[in-house]
C-alpha cells in the first residue's frame, strides 16, 4: 500500500501546479515589457543581424554539447570571456543610446501607441516614379546623388548621422536636395514608408577589393550599406552621370529610365518571394 501511495505521490508531483499570486504576475508583466522592449531595440539597429549571428553559434555550441565535440566545447569554454568583452565593445555606441533613450522613454504611452513604420511598406508606384523623375533629370546635368531604399533591415544608426526630415518623396524636394552647394546635398537620403526620414547620411564604405576602380566614394558607400543590410542603393554619377543600383553587394551600372524602374521592382519582388520562402519554411520546421 505504502508503494502505491509513494507512486501516486511522485505522479502527482509532475503536475504540480504553483500557486501564482499577484507579486507573481506583476514580475512576469514587467519581464515581458523589459524582453518586448530589448527586442524592438536590437530590431532599429544593426545589432539585431549580428545578434543573430550570435545565436547560430549558440546554436553550434548546443549541438556540440548534445553529441560531445570536446574540442569545440573546449574552445568555447575558453573564448567566451573574450567573446563577452568583444559584444560590449561591439555594442557600446547601441548601449549608450539605449540608456539614453531609457532617460526619455513614456512607457506607459508607449505601451499603446502602434509603430507603424518598418521596412516592408511597399514602395508607392507615385514615389518610385518621383524617384525615376528626381534622379534621370540630375542625371542629365551630371549632379551626383545617392538615394537609400531601406527595407527590412532598419538603417537607424545610418539615419542617425544625417538630418531629420521626414517628407513627401517628390522628384522637386530630391533635386533640390543634392542641388550643388546646398547645406543638404552632401551624403546619403533615406527614404522609409514612402518618405524621406533623413537627408545627409554618412555610409560604411565596402572594402571589397574586386570593386571597379573607375568607381568612387559614392558607388562604394552604396556598395557598403547594401553588404550590411538589404537595402536598395540609387546612385547618380557626378563625373559620367550615370544610374546606377547597389543591391546585396552588387552593383547594376548605365541604367535606362525603363531599366531603373524594373530592375527596383524586381528587386523588392525577389525580397518578398525569399520573405515567403523563409516563412513557410519556418513553418514547416514547427509542423515537425
Amino acid at each position: 500500500m505504502g508503494k502505491v501511495i509513494n507512486y501516486f505521490e511522485t505522479y502527482f508531483d509532475w503536475f504540480y501546479i504553483p500557486r501564482v499570486t499577484i507579486t507573481d504576475a506583476i514580475e512576469i508583466v514587467i519581464i515581458a515589457i523589459l524582453v518586448y522592449y530589448i527586442m524592438e531595440w536590437f530590431k532599429k539597429t544593426r545589432a539585431w543581424t549580428l545578434i543573430k549571428g550570435i545565436l547560430v553559434l549558440l546554436l553550434f555550441t548546443g549541438l556540440a554539447m548534445v553529441f560531445q565535440f570536446n574540442t569545440i566545447l573546449w574552445l568555447v569554454r575558453n573564448t567566451i570571456s573574450v567573446g563577452v568583452i568583444t559584444v560590449i565593445i561591439i555594442f557600446q555606441p547601441e548601449f549608450r543610446r539605449a540608456l539614453e533613450q531609457l532617460g526619455r522613454k513614456k512607457f506607459i504611452s508607449s505601451l499603446f501607441s502602434s509603430d507603424e513604420g518598418n521596412g516592408n511598406a511597399k514602395l508607392d508606384k507615385k514615389v518610385l516614379t518621383e524617384i525615376t523623375k528626381a534622379v534621370f533629370s540630375m542625371a542629365e546635368v551630371k549632379t551626383g546623388a545617392l538615394i537609400v531604399l531601406e527595407q527590412e533591415v532598419r538603417l537607424g544608426d545610418y539615419e542617425r548621422t544625417g538630418i531629420t526630415i521626414d517628407a513627401e518623396v517628390t522628384s522637386q524636394l530630391l533635386i533640390n536636395i543634392f542641388e550643388h552647394n546646398t547645406p543638404l546635398h552632401d551624403g546619403a537620403v533615406l527614404i522609409r514608408d514612402n518618405r524621406i526620414v533623413s537627408a545627409t547620411c554618412y555610409l560604411p564604405l565596402s572594402d571589397n577589393l574586386d570593386i571597379n576602380k573607375a568607381l568612387g566614394t559614392r558607388h562604394r558607400a552604396a556598395i557598403g550599406v547594401s553588404e550590411v543590410s538589404d537595402s536598395i542603393t540609387i546612385i547618380v554619377s557626378e563625373e559620367t552621370g550615370a544610374v546606377s543600383i547597389a543591391h546585396n553587394g552588387q552593383i547594376i551600372r548605365n541604367l535606362s529610365p525603363d531599366n531603373f524602374v524594373t530592375q527596383i521592382e524586381d528587386l523588392r519582388k525577389q525580397e518578398t518571394v525569399a520573405k515567403k520562402v523563409k516563412w513557410w519554411k519556418d513553418l514547416g520546421k514547427h509542423e515537425k
